[in-house]
C-alpha cells in the first residue's frame, strides 16, 4: 500500500495523524539532518501500521516534508 505522508520533524511529541486513507500527518522529535527524521517517521509508520521497520520503505520526497512511503 502506498502513502503520502507530510512530515513534520523536530516536533515536541511523536505522532501519526491519519487525514485521509492514504495521507497522513507524522510528527518526530528527529531533526531533518541526515535522514533521522526520515527513519523515526518510517519506525512511527510501523508501529501504526503494526508491522516492522523493515517493511516500510521511503519511496520519494527524501529532502521534502511531503513524501511518499510504501507499507509492504
Amino acid at each position: 500500500m502506498k502513502i503520502f505522508v507530510k512530515a513534520k520533524p523536530a516536533a515536541k511529541e511523536e505522532k501519526v495523524e491519519k487525514i485521509s486513507e492514504t495521507s497522513f500527518v507524522v510528527s518526530v522529535k528527529e531533526p531533518p539532518m541526515r535522514g533521522r527524521a526520515n527513519i523515526a517517521i518510517g519506525k512511527a509508520l510501523a508501529e501504526y501500521f503494526k508491522v516492522s521497520n523493515s517493511q516500510v520503505r521511503l519511496i520519494s520526497g527524501f529532502s521534502s516534508k511531503q513524501k511518499g512511503f510504501e507499507i509492504l
